[in-house]
Formats: C-alpha cells, structure tokens, sequence
C-alpha cells in the first residue's frame, strides 16, 4: 500500500511538471517562482527544467540543514524526483511542444489556464500523500517553525523575492518580461486548484 502511495504521489508531481511546460509554452506569463527560472534560463541558454531542478535543490540543501529529525531516505526520493521532475519540464518544452505554435492569444490564455490547473491538481494530489514535498512549501514550514513566523509571510517573501529578480534579469539583460498577466492568473488559480485537489 505504501509503494502505492510512493508511486502515485510520484506520477502527480511529473503531472505538475506538464502543467507548468504548458503554462510556459503558453507566453502569457507564468508564476512568480517560474518567472525567475524562465528568465534566468533565457539568460543563461539552460533549458528550463534544469534551472527549476537546480534552484529546488537549493531550497531542498537549506530545509536539510534547518530540519533537526532528517529522514535521509526522504531527502534521497526528493532528490531523484526533482531531476525527474525538471526533466519531464525539458521533455515537453524543448521536445514534444517544441513545434506546437500558439497563434491567438486568447488559445494562449486557454492553454495557460489548462496548465496551471493540471499543474495544480499534480500538486495538490501529490501533497495529499504526504510523501512527496515540495522544496519551497518544506522551507517556509520550516522557517516558520523555527522564527515563529506564520507559512504565509515566508511563502509570499519567496514569490516577491522569485518577481524581483525575474524583473531585474529581464531589465539588465534586455529579454522579454515573464512577469505578466499570466503571473496574475497563476496568484488567483493555482492555489484554488491546490487546495480543492490536496483534500
């Protein structure tokens, strides 16, 4: 039954990485913690899902260091997980949605809007085995654990710290902005889909 759970809650974060693939291929904006890894990917020419696994990681190293009772096989599953999960991003984006043009704009709407709930659903199902975390939710449990803060206050740090340098990359470096309208709709919907979905 628990390899159920492992494999299940495994299939549901690769459903998110689909979801996120369309939300970028989409071009309207994506959420604030993508915003900063599709700009600093457009900067740096590494593809997408290699920048999102590498800064997951980053968060996932922190939360090792803060949490007192590590579990290290957990910590392992993650690991594997989120270069699975960086590569099923890469699969699609530069591969199976390569060729695939968005001519209108409101399909392009239709499309991120899709993306964002599918992605949502991955997530929240996959928070609802309690098996597979999310590196950035992990971090801000475990900061407001430690400083008594409440989860939001940290969440909404890291979204306005993801905005700001996906702004200042796309400034400096003279890209297209990915802090749009689709960020917006991100805010509003993604969090919905998670919750309705992680019950």
């Amino acid at each position: 039954m628990k390899n159920k759970k492992y494999i299940l809650s495994f299939l549901y974060y690769m459903l998110a990485a689909f979801g996120i693939s369309l939300t970028i291929k989409a071009a309207v904006g994506v959420s604030s913690f993508n915003s900063m890894n599709v700009a600093i990917a457009e900067v740096t020419k590494i593809e997408v899902g290699t920048i999102t696994t590498f800064v997951n990681l980053l968060f996932l190293i922190a939360c090792f260091f803060i949490e007192k009772n590590k579990k290290f096989l957990e910590y392992l599953f993650m690991i594997i997980s989120l270069v699975c999960f960086g590569s099923v991003i890469n699969l699609f984006l530069y591969h199976l949605l390569f060729n695939v043009q968005i001519e209108s704009y409101y399909l392009s709407i239709i499309v991120f809007i899709v993306g964002t709930i599918i992605a949502g659903y991955g997530t929240g199902r996959s928070l609802y085995y309690g098996i597979l975390k999310f590196p950035i939710e992990k971090y801000c449990i475990l900061l407001a654990e430690k400083y008594n803060k409440s989860f939001s206050f940290y969440r909404y740090g890291v979204d306005i710290f993801s905005i700001l340098i996906s702004l200042f990359v796309s400034i400096i470096f003279i890209i297209p902005m990915y802090v749009r309208e689709g960020t917006l709709l991100s805010f509003v919907l993604l969090t919905f889909v998670i919750n309705k979905s992680k019950n």
